[in-house]
């Protein structure tokens, strides 16, 4: 990895811990206030549902009921990053790492290129 990406995976794991550490209060239990082992399916579904509400808020064109000067969407999709980088800074140590790799293997695949996406079964989108 050169230093660029390196700077980069080190950033996203510091986003990952700092979202993570904010929303401490939903990784502990009530009323006990013990650590909570938080179910992946559950925290998966509420990624799911923050772009639900964004898409809901594409169709319509709607403006956000807590941020009301910003398109309901972009402050959807905001609420789905948290949760994402929430996750990742409770659960995947090596988030920034992992996701830069990904982004070098996508750049590179054969079934990305529009080349291949026109093909008969090709990626459309």
């Amino acid at each position: 990895m050169n230093h660029v990406h390196e700077l980069t995976a080190v950033s996203l794991n510091q986003i990952a811990r700092e979202v993570n550490l904010n929303n401490k209060q939903w990784w502990i239990s009530l009323p006990g206030r013990e650590p909570l082992k938080r179910n992946i399916g559950e925290l998966l579904m509420l990624v799911t549902s923050e772009l639900a509400e964004a898409l809901e808020g594409d169709r319509k064109d709607l403006m956000d009921d807590k941020l009301p000067h910003r398109k309901m969407f972009d402050v959807e999709i905001a609420d789905a990053m948290i949760r994402l980088f929430d996750i990742a800074g409770a659960l995947i140590p090596e988030f920034g790492e992992i996701f830069m790799e990904k982004i070098i293997y996508n750049t590179n695949r054969a079934d990305h290129k529009p080349e291949n996406r026109i093909l008969e079964g090709g990626k459309k989108y």
